[in-house]
């Protein structure tokens, strides 16, 4: 990760002083997650003996090492994997995000395929996508070893619909989770049982070969079995689960038909459940945590420190509407700025999680960080030194090219005087007209990492 490429400045980062000091706090926290950095800590190679968290495996011992991935990182996470393993590396299959695939001036690798496919919403691409890395595990032998490489994004990119269910309900199905307001743990547990590789599916292709899974969390708390819906590990919830998510957000007749249908055949037991804790499949997998929120957050309170400013990571579990999250935030800022708690300014609160948005304009432009910026535009009016940031580390907040948004006490006057009003772009879920119209959008480019988002509140002295 080039660090140095991205363009983490907007108009109120670029006019003042403390902008650059901000611009590295947030750069330090995307350099943390790096993904090849990532694999490297948790892999290493010493001659044939190669080790992945705690355990060693004798490299000589098998016929084959093969390599699968799929996420938004599956490209860094895929070239240090085979740098580490050398000449022992047979083959692989990455599947990542359109635009994550290779740069210019960068290497192709003999052996390894590099897949674009679709995100949120799966498409063809995906299917196919899926198809092919499936087609290369599907031979693997008990004396075979297959390292398969997670990251967010996976659960649309790798995508098999189980019968008699058609891509179409598949994609609307995701189109009504993403805009009802469902938290992401919900989200997965939906597309767990509406999908061959997901909640341990994917461990069945792999078997009988020995299974080592590394994994980049995009989900607060890191539940193993939600990070992209979990195709290598035991899966908790049931079908009865999936169809209280329906219930919950009163969507049962929004999914197609066949949708409910095959989840109400499911909770009677018509249909085979996801892979259980204790299943024999199992026992030759191995899942290992490699990177998370946490560690991006802690690494910006560091740099932060380093700039001199009071810093504390206040929590990785920031949840719910991301309108009320961006009030909060501009709560926390006021605080600050009345000198409210023992924080010395300058000072920074960093949050990290994942918000969700209930869309109630589906022509609006945005994503959960803009609009949880927007949200805080009101509250900031006036406050001095103040700055909220907002990114998604992946570099792409919902379905746009920017990645999140800067907001000051100077925000409200700046949009008034262009004739924006935030309360109404905040009703049309329309948050990146807005800011770009302010040249405050945070637009870094695929960063080629995932791991939720960052929220950043700074205050300076006056």
């Amino acid at each position: 990760m080039n660090k140095s490429a991205f363009q983490l400045t907007g108009h109120s980062l670029r006019v003042n002083p403390q902008g650059a000091i901000i611009s590295r706090v947030l750069a330090a926290a995307l350099s943390a997650v790096e993904p090849g950095e990532a694999v490297s800590r948790f892999m290493r190679r010493d001659g044939h003996k190669l080790s992945l968290g705690e355990r060693e495996y004798d490299l000589k011992r098998y016929r084959r090492v093969l390599l699968i991935g799929f996420g938004k990182a599956a490209l860094p996470m895929g070239q240090k994997a085979t740098q580490i393993l050398g000449e022992y590396f047979s083959s692989g299959v990455l599947v990542t995000k359109r635009g994550y695939a290779l740069q210019p001036g960068e290497s192709e690798i003999p052996g390894l395929t590099v897949l674009e496919a679709a995100h949120p919403v799966p498409d063809e691409s995906c299917v196919s996508a899926t198809a092919r890395l499936l087609e290369l595990v599907a031979g693997a032998t008990g004396q075979d070893l297959v390292i398969c490489l997670v990251s967010g994004g996976g659960s649309a990119l790798l995508t098999q619909p189980v019968e008699p269910l058609s891509l179409a309900d598949i994609q609307t199905t995701t189109r009504v989770l993403l805009g009802c307001g469902a938290s992401i743990h919900e989200i997965n547990t939906l597309r767990k049982h509406l999908d061959r590789v997901k909640g341990g599916g994917l461990a069945r292709y792999v078997a009988p070969a020995e299974l080592v899974t590394l994994i980049l969390s995009d989900v607060i708390g890191d539940p193993m079995d939600l990070i992209a819906s979990g195709p290598t590990v035991a899966d908790p919830a049931c079908f009865k689960d999936a169809l209280n998510v329906l219930e919950q957000y009163a969507i049962s007749q929004q999914v197609p038909a066949a949708v409910l249908q095959y989840l109400q055949q499911g909770a009677a037991g018509n249909h085979p459940e996801t892979l259980k804790v204790g299943d024999v499949l199992l026992q030759r997998v191995y899942n290992l945590l490699v990177g998370s929120n946490r560690q991006a957050g802690r690494a910006a309170v560091e740099q932060a420190r380093r700039e001199g400013l009071s810093a504390d990571l206040l929590t990785s579990a920031l949840q719910g509407e991301a309108s009320q999250a961006g009030r909060f935030l501009a709560a926390l800022a006021g605080g600050l700025v009345n000198h409210e708690g023992d924080m010395q300014l300058p000072a920074c609160w960093v949050l990290g999680g994942e918000t969700t948005v209930t869309l109630h304009n589906l022509n609006g432009r945005g994503g959960r960080n803009q609009e949880m910026a927007l949200a805080a535009v009101s509250d900031l009016a006036g406050l001095p030194g103040v700055y909220v940031v907002t990114l998604a580390t992946d570099g792409g907040d919902g379905p746009t090219d920017a990645a999140g948004a800067v907001v000051t006490g100077d925000s409200l006057q700046r949009a008034l005087d262009k004739n924006l009003s935030p309360v109404s772009a905040l009703q049309q879920n329309d948050s990146y007209p807005f800011f770009a119209a302010l040249d405050d959008l945070l637009l870094p480019g695929p960063t080629r990492t995932n791991v939720n988002d960052l929220a950043f509140v700074f205050v300076f002295p006056d």
